[in-house]
């Protein structure tokens, strides 16, 4: 080989480090980032590398990522031993930047060039699948609420959230963050924050910090709360959150003492103090009125 010579990768990982730079990337495409996509680009490839080893073993995974935007944590992923990453796009730029990067993964990488709020998860890859993403703010939310509704089909959720939503998803009773999202997340995974990302991270810059969340789907509950009832209970609990139980389940339209007193739960407590098991007692005693 002369000097002049390109040198061959020999493995994947020296493929993914041989391309560009994700600055040079973002220039050539003209990746201006759209506040209508949420779009704020991680390109500190050691924090993208410090998201996929949060995400624990990968090896053998179907990998989501949403929103890859440059690639970098895309990157990432690519090195983490995953069986095959599918990377949701709907931003044609992106698409067409994360070619170079799908040439040098040699088929480990598919672009889905679609909406993430529109995507059949079970439909797009075979299980096992781990979902990895630094997801939009404007729809970080929504997103989670329709994962959880089918939280058995992932393994795990590895996610970068606004970091006040991250301390809601996992904040504890009794809590100014306690409320639905907390109960509905940790009755059906259990979830803990993994670490802070500054603004100056990103490019550009957003006005919050972000906080990446490990998320892993309950394999054993044994409850048989159907989740739009822990939804009506909560939205009713919570909608009024500084009342009284007994005052805030009226909303319900039936009789919340009874509810009440089969949970065991006071009528003078509040929302924020009761813990997951005890809104499960209520959701099982709704469920069973609702029934009669």
């Amino acid at each position: 080989m002369t000097p002049d010579t390109p040198a061959v990768p020999d493995t994947l990982d020296d493929a993914i480090d041989a391309l560009p730079p994700l600055r040079e990337t973002i220039a050539r495409y003209e990746l201006n980032a759209k506040k209508n996509l949420g779009q704020n680009f991680l390109l500190d490839l050691n924090l993208t590398a410090r998201i996929a080893r949060s995400a624990g073993s990968l090896a053998g995974k179907n990998v989501i990522e949403i929103g890859p935007g440059p690639g970098g944590l895309t990157r990432a992923l690519c090195k983490s031993g995953a069986a095959h990453i599918y990377a949701i796009e709907r931003d044609d730029r992106c698409v067409a930047a994360l070619g170079e990067l799908t040439a040098a993964t040699a088929g480990k990488l598919s672009i889905i060039p679609d909406d993430a709020l529109k995507i059949d998860y079970a439909a797009l890859c075979p299980a096992p699948r781990a979902l990895v993403a630094n997801l939009p703010y404007n729809i970080a939310t929504v997103l989670l609420l329709g994962w959880l509704e089918k939280a058995e089909t992932f393994d795990s959720m590895t996610l970068m959230f606004q970091k006040e939503v991250a301390e809601r998803i996992v904040a504890e009773p009794r809590s100014k963050d306690y409320g639905r999202l907390s109960v509905i997340t940790q009755w059906l995974c259990d979830a803990h924050k993994v670490f802070d990302i500054p603004p100056s991270a990103f490019t550009p810059p957003p006005k919050v910090t972000s906080s990446v969340v490990h998320i892993v789907p309950r394999k054993n509950r044994t409850d048989s709360v159907q989740l739009p009832t822990m939804e009506r209970l909560t939205a009713a609990a919570f909608g009024q959150r500084r009342k009284m139980l007994r005052q805030s389940l009226k909303s319900l339209g039936i009789d919340e003492t009874q509810l009440l007193e089969k949970s065991g739960i006071a009528g003078t407590a509040r929302a924020e103090e009761i813990d997951i098991a005890g809104f499960v007692r209520m959701a099982e005693v709704l469920q069973d009125i609702t029934k009669k």
